[in-house]
């Protein structure tokens, strides 16, 4: 089944797509989404399956008939749930119901997407598995950046005025994730805070010649921000650097942030964890909205 509402939108470039599966999460990622994609002008297209997601209910949803049923009733509540979002917004929304794997359709699907937004858990199928796994898994196959959301969207003029963080690693490989902080930033109107950490070890008495290699990390986070205060003049930006686990520093900066973005790929800390478990353990950790920016995979 597929519905479109249709109202006056300016539907240039791709559009959000949103999974949905019943669950509270899955409608604050459907809240999420329809605000997000009003601030972009974008159209926003509501999925959810009758493979997957659905949590125990009456006997006749056991049938393909109730399973569908079921389908349309979460499709119908979402589509409501997205005009409430975004009351003021001309937002063009789409509603579908497929006979899919979720996550297959989601990756298939994000190759002409703007973006990607899943619920940090889900109903049934989804938490048959382990916790965040449909989020993992769209994060780490997706052609289009991935957002996963924890709890519903805060409306009041205090937490919009919140600043956009994004995790800055020191390479070329955060690109994505820069340009896409600097536009959320610059779309929301509040501040970008720019976080340079690089060591899973505390005590800047373990490394020598402490000053010589915060002046290197400062230069490669300048690096990375090269240019981009240009294009985004209105945006303000405050660096920070930090001597400590990426990890442990983001989720603490992300209390006092509306949206944290990172990219999917990066080098390794101290101890050697892998970007994919930074990642993970990002999107289990922080209670904001977090979008992960897919990079090139040809990129180093």
């Amino acid at each position: 089944m597929t519905e479109n509402t249709t109202a006056p939108c300016e539907q240039i470039g791709r559009s959000t797509v949103v999974a949905v599966d019943g669950s509270a999460f899955s409608y604050h990622a459907v809240a999420w989404a329809a605000a997000d994609a009003a601030l972009y002008r974008r159209g926003l297209h509501i999925v959810t399956s009758v493979r997957t997601g659905f949590g125990p209910g009456p006997r006749s949803t056991d049938t393909a008939a109730g399973r569908r049923h079921n389908g349309e009733r979460i499709l119908t509540e979402a589509r409501d749930i997205a005009r409430k979002a975004a009351p003021d917004e001309t937002l063009t929304v789409e509603t579908e119901l497929i006979d899919d794997p979720i996550v297959a359709y989601l990756i298939d699907r994000s190759r002409r997407s703007r973006m990607v937004v899943v619920g940090h858990r889900g109903l049934g199928a989804f938490s048959r598995r382990l916790p965040g796994s449909v989020s993992t898994a769209v994060i780490k196959n997706a052609h289009c950046p991935t957002a996963v959301v924890r709890s519903a969207p805060a409306t009041d003029a205090e937490s919009a005025s919140k600043p956009v963080l994004v995790g800055v690693d020191g390479t070329r490989n955060c690109g994505s994730a820069v340009r896409l902080a600097f536009e959320e930033a610059s779309r929301r109107e509040v501040e970008l805070i720019a976080l340079h950490a690089w060591s899973d070890t505390r005590g800047t008495n373990l490394i020598p010649a402490w000053e010589a290699v915060r002046e290197l990390e400062d230069a490669a986070l300048a690096e990375n921000l090269a240019g981009f205060g240009e294009r985004y003049p209105e945006v303000p930006v405050r660096r920070v650097l930090a001597h400590d686990s990426p990890v442990r520093c983001l989720t603490d900066e992300a209390c006092s942030a509306q949206l944290l973005v990172v990219g999917s790929r990066g080098r390794r800390g101290a101890t050697g964890l892998l970007p994919c478990s930074i990642t993970s353990a990002l999107v289990n950790s922080v209670g904001c909205p977090i979008i992960v920016a897919r990079e090139p995979r040809d990129q180093g």
